[in-house]
């Protein structure tokens, strides 16, 4: 008599009834897969969870009470053999990347087909971080060495710093020139220049680079 293979064990935090069983019912339905337990609050995860030691956590990113990434955060020091994939409706990236940062190794989105969203937990059961390219690149900019980035920064004219500041306060480019008695396209041209020398490509990236958590 052969034995059965070993399943990996999966965990699901959703506060959603609905989209907790779909996640449930997906897994389940999966040969190397088994739903071992499903949490309605980060709360109830953080009590409960690691008497279960899940290989997997789905973790939903917008819970009410303790956020996804607050409960990733908490559990991850108490369960350290597990892997977080962090779950969104949308591919918000700003807390994509917090959960990241918080312990998280993954994300999918929950509009995903079965097909991916499995393949995506059995990939980072095995080593992988399923994670999209513009994900990939605010975490490896996060975690430069310091000394290029300062080299990267003292490239910045005292305007670009400025052009920096208002960013980081929320200022968009047409209140950045009324601030700063210029024109539009001259607040343009110094963002572009701004991004060239410090090797990026969005605002988010620019202010992390700038400004490292």
């Amino acid at each position: 008599m052969t034995d059965e293979p070993v399943k990996i064990k999966v965990a699901i935090v959703e506060d959603d009834p609905e989209m907790r069983e779909g996640l449930e019912t997906i897994v389940h339905s999966h040969q190397e897969l088994d739903c071992i337990a499903s949490f309605s609050s980060g709360e109830e995860a953080v009590n409960s969870m690691p008497e279960y030691a899940p290989d997997i956590v789905l973790m939903d990113i917008h819970l009410p009470g303790i956020s996804g990434i607050e409960c990733v955060r908490k559990l991850k020091p108490v369960l350290s053999s597990s892997q977080f994939m962090m779950c969104t409706v949308y591919e918000d990236n700003e807390n994509v990347f917090d959960s990241l940062c918080a312990g998280a190794t993954g994300y999918l989105l929950k509009n995903s087909p079965p097909g991916k969203i499995t393949s995506a937990i059995i990939d980072l059961y095995h080593g992988g971080s399923p994670m999209s390219s513009t994900i990939a690149r605010k975490v490896i900019l996060r975690f430069q060495p310091a000394t290029k980035q300062n080299t990267d920064i003292e490239h910045l004219t005292k305007r670009e710093r400025e052009m920096l500041d208002l960013l980081a306060k929320g200022y968009r480019y047409k209140e950045i020139a009324e601030q700063l008695f210029i024109s539009f396209e001259t607040v343009r041209t110094h963002i572009h220049n701004v991004y060239e020398k410090l090797h990026v490509q969005s605002r988010i990236e620019a202010l992390n680079k700038v400004f490292p958590r």
